[in-house]
């Protein structure tokens, strides 16, 4: 592997919306700026725990240059370019690229239950959105794409297309997958991230894992884990993680991408944390429970607003 340009704790951003289901600008900015604060190394925007798939196209454009512009290069920003068409991913990188994006991430081409390419039509899209920019691709290898990638292939992208080199990886064994792909890949292999929340936090580490992309609403907590990870202190950070593990656990199993605008709005960093419409709220007792996980922790998101 060679060394990342981009390493550590990259949460995803939610979006804001206000009562009404419209954006929520203001509330969009001090939740870029929470989650700085909190150590993020990077940030992640317009991705499936942002609700991509409730945001219209020029909203998509309107977030992206509002957040890029706000971040104003504190941190690197991932701008999540999906979409089934190559011509149109491409076009949305391109555009993100110009607006000051660090890196696009990217799933495979799907639409629906049932409407799948092969190896062949996704080497060739991924392809098509690598000569279209001059950033790193990264592929979100995720269940919601129902398109299943071995690590084999996933390494021979990265080995023929030119800036195809960072994986996030969600599926299930996403450490024995990290490790084959590591493995097979070799210096093609820039960035092996671990997603899915960080419940597999220290297995993918132990694999491989160089970064690690969660929900937006507790990066100090995912750092506590990393950081010592990084420095070498496995032990601490296995008993970081266990301390953590219920509130991830909380978020990935029962709220979901909820979960991080929930304690957002509690701390006072928001003004509201419902989803865009036909996406149900949050039931009042699955955000009790994950309030009341949340006080055990002390996670700066329900103090950066009150104070």
């Amino acid at each position: 592997m060679t060394k990342p340009r981009y390493q550590g704790v990259f949460p995803v951003v939610p979006t804001t919306f206000h009562e009404n289901g419209s954006l929520d600008l203001a509330s969009q900015k001090r939740c870029v700026d929470f989650m700085i604060d909190a150590g993020s190394h990077g940030l992640a925007i317009l991705a499936n725990f942002s609700e991509q798939f409730l945001i219209a196209d020029d909203e998509r454009e309107l977030l992206t240059r509002t957040v890029l512009e706000h971040v104003a290069g504190r941190v690197p920003v991932i701008v999540t370019t999906t979409h089934f068409s190559t011509k149109v991913c491409a076009e949305r990188s391109r555009r993100a690229q110009d607006m000051g994006a660090a890196m696009v991430m990217v799933m495979p081409p799907y639409h629906g239950a049932t409407f799948r390419v092969g190896e062949p039509q996704i080497h060739a899209f991924y392809a098509g959105v690598s000569d279209a920019i001059s950033i790193p691709i990264m592929v979100q290898d995720a269940p919601a794409a129902g398109t299943p990638m071995s690590a084999a292939f996933l390494a021979r992208m990265a080995q023929q297309i030119e800036h195809l080199s960072y994986f996030k990886i969600e599926t299930a064994g996403a450490a024995s997958k990290l490790r084959e792909l590591i493995r097979l890949g070799g210096d093609a292999i820039e960035g092996p991230w671990d997603g899915e929340e960080a419940i597999t936090l220290i297995p993918d580490l132990d694999a491989g894992a160089t970064g690690a992309m969660t929900g937006g609403g507790y990066p100090d907590g995912i750092r506590q884990i990393m950081d010592p990870y990084a420095a070498g202190e496995r032990e601490e950070a296995i008993a970081q993680y266990t301390r953590w593990l219920p509130l991830i656990n909380y978020e990935n199993r029962q709220a979901g991408f909820l979960a991080a605008k929930a304690l957002m709005l509690e701390g006072g960093v928001i003004a509201c944390d419902l989803p865009r419409s036909p996406w149900p709220a949050m039931h009042p007792e699955v955000r009790k429970g994950l309030l009341e996980t949340a006080r055990r922790l002390d996670p700066l998101v329900l103090r950066w607003g009150r104070s």
